[in-house]
């Protein structure tokens, strides 16, 4: 594994949002390989589904997104650290789904692909690169 992508990152792609960070990532997706919490899944089609419904997207784009998804080198992973999880929770008083981001990055000693300020932040404070931070 290469690093850890989070939604942010996914819907960016999804929604061809310029931002540097997500384009890095997705330039890298190209060679790499990503780790991903199980929540991940379902963020990614929870996004989708609400930027149907704000007309950002179609159900057809949906489609051919998640389709173009799956070619990539994506790994689930279902095995969290709950004592690092919750740990990372209470210290950075985000949500549990959040810091799964950065506790998978910490277990794995993977940079993030993240969009999401507060993420980073936390990210940061714990030692872990943040795609973009890093010596390319």
């Amino acid at each position: 594994m290469n690093l850890v992508l989070d939604a942010s990152t996914t819907i960016a792609w999804a929604l061809n949002e310029s931002y540097r960070f997500a384009a890095q990532a997705w330039e890298r997706m190209k060679d790499d390989h990503a780790l991903v919490p199980t929540l991940w899944w379902f963020e990614l089609r929870n996004a989708l589904v609400v930027n149907e419904r704000r007309g950002r997207i179609t159900e057809q784009q949906t489609a051919r997104f998640l389709r173009n998804v799956e070619r990539l080198a994506i790994t689930i992973d279902n095995t969290p650290d709950e004592s690092g999880v919750l740990t990372l929770a209470r210290r950075h008083r985000l949500t549990v789904y959040d810091v799964a981001y950065v506790e998978l990055a910490l277990r794995n000693e993977l940079p993030l692909a993240t969009l999401d300020a507060m993420l980073a932040t936390a990210a940061r404070s714990e030692g872990v690169h943040l795609l973009g931070d890093e010596a390319e």
